[in-house]
């Protein structure tokens, strides 16, 4: 039941098929409580509601989210992808090549939502399917991986990256590669496959003492710059990175990027090709993603589609040939008068670095529309915004924390009043997540970008992503 109507609920999709009487729309009415013998309430329906006298009334068993949780086992084998980046187009492309393959993955179904987090994961493995390739996200809140991965029994899964993200309320990036370490715990004596370019990963699977099978792969490409990135260890190394986080290292503690069981190498940008190398011998791939993040994507992928679902190598390529991406991430969604407008998801600094690292790479000049609020505060902030203003020819601030840091990097250096455009937006906004703009201001933002000699216009954030269509109305 759910205090929504039938056109607005989210979940009514998710539960077609099954033999589920549904209640839409306010309390339902006496005949309802007479032809039932189950019910699950919404989870934050007070326990004083009258619905609950209603059951009791008619002896009908109250089921919680918890008692669904340990009534239905997970009758199927489950595969889990986390990390900071790169996860939803990971979990995209595998469900992708899992139908191709005619195996069908338990979906959620929910409307607008991509429900990583909280019950929606551990819910979606108790749906029908052959197998669940559930995405696993995380507020940054101890726990909550855990909680997730513990309830749907994981035999497998893969870890993208680990770079700073959900600071707020967190006392600095190691307490954050914990909350994303507790996947590897859950996995332990099982089957992961990380990413060992990426020290972080590499440093909890040694710190956590994982005893599992480790599946190794790295990409050998151009490194782009070197930073520092904190160890699990409490040491500061250098990284010289590939993509942001994600490089060749070395620390005095032992951790330093290793050789592995699978290699990406020969990377074409331009052609959207490169070569695998696997333990059983090269393999050519052939993808229609842009950036070498997506080189990282897509490899992590093939070696889950190859050593999870049990598929040869040539059927996984043929699926990858054809994945044109996931809605919101590199979108090309318009062109005005020869301005081509594309949107992209990124809304973290290690994101917005490689997205942009990538547009740049792809298109040269650039302008930037940012409608970032970051999660980790003005310290996210920053260096999101710094990142916009390396890749980028213009940027226009259309969030308010995008226009505080502008004014703030202004006036310390008032040459940048030629490279950042400012347009007030509206002083009452309230941020949710990390949607730091309205649709107004996402749409005000491109129609400035538009004035400005730049025929490549990235607007980039959950906001830019969710409110798209503002753009159509220009």
């Amino acid at each position: 039941m759910d205090s929504f109507s039938r056109k607005d609920c989210r979940f009514a999709k998710s539960l077609e098929g099954y033999d589920i009487e549904l209640s839409f729309g306010g309390n339902p009415d006496d005949e309802f409580f007479e032809r039932i013998d189950y019910l699950v309430p919404p989870i934050s329906l007070s326990k004083d509601n009258e619905i609950f006298k209603k059951a009791n009334d008619n002896n009908v068993e109250i089921f919680s989210v918890y008692d669904i949780i340990d009534n239905f086992n997970v009758d199927k084998p489950v595969f889990g992808i986390t990390g900071t980046n790169g996860k939803t187009t990971s979990t995209e492309l595998l469900k992708k090549i899992a139908y191709d393959n005619n195996i069908v993955p338990s979906e959620h179904d929910l409307e607008g939502m991509q429900g990583n987090a909280e019950f929606i994961p551990i819910l979606q493995s108790r749906l029908d399917g052959d197998v669940s390739i559930l995405e696993i996200g995380t507020f940054g809140v101890p726990g909550t991986v855990k909680r997730i991965a513990d309830n749907v029994d994981l035999q497998s899964g893969l870890i993208t990256n680990i770079t700073e993200d959900h600071l707020n309320d967190l006392s600095g990036f190691l307490e954050y590669a914990y909350v994303k370490g507790e996947f590897i715990q859950s996995l332990n004596g099982k089957q992961i496959i990380v990413n060992a370019n990426d020290p972080t990963i590499m440093g909890l699977l040694k710190d956590l003492e994982y005893n599992g099978e480790v599946i190794t792969f790295r990409v050998e490409a151009p490194t782009t710059s070197t930073v520092e990135k904190q160890c699990v260890c409490g040491e500061t190394i250098k990284v010289n990175e590939i993509i942001s986080g994600s490089g060749y290292y070395f620390c005095k503690c032992g951790i330093t990027t290793p050789q592995t069981d699978y290699i990406a190498t020969s990377v074409d940008l331009n052609n959207r090709t490169f070569d695998l190398f696997t333990p059983s011998g090269k393999i050519e791939v052939k993808m229609q993603l842009d950036g070498i993040h997506n080189v990282y994507n897509v490899t992590g992928v093939i070696i889950a589609a190859h050593e999870f679902l049990d598929l040869p190598f040539d059927r996984i390529l043929e699926s990858v040939a054809t994945f044109t991406g996931v809605a919101g991430r590199m979108e090309k969604i318009r062109t005005i008068d020869g301005n081509e407008i594309i949107v992209d998801f990124a809304h973290n600094p290690a994101g917005v670095k490689t997205v942009l690292a990538a547009f740049k790479e792809l298109y040269g000049d650039i302008t930037t529309v940012v409608t970032i609020s970051s999660e980790s505060g003005e310290e996210g902030d920053l260096e999101i915004f710094r990142s916009v203003l390396e890749f980028s020819k213009y940027v226009i601030p259309a969030s308010l924390a995008s226009q505080k840091i502008a004014k703030r990097l202004i006036e310390e250096d008032s040459s940048l009043k030629g490279k950042i455009f400012l347009d007030e937006i509206d002083s009452d906004f309230v941020k949710n997540g990390t949607i730091g703009a309205t649709p107004e201001d996402v749409k005000k933002g491109v129609e400035n970008a538009l004035a400005l000699d730049c025929d490549k216009i990235i607007a980039i954030g959950e906001a830019a992503s969710k409110f798209k269509e503002s753009i159509f109305d220009i």
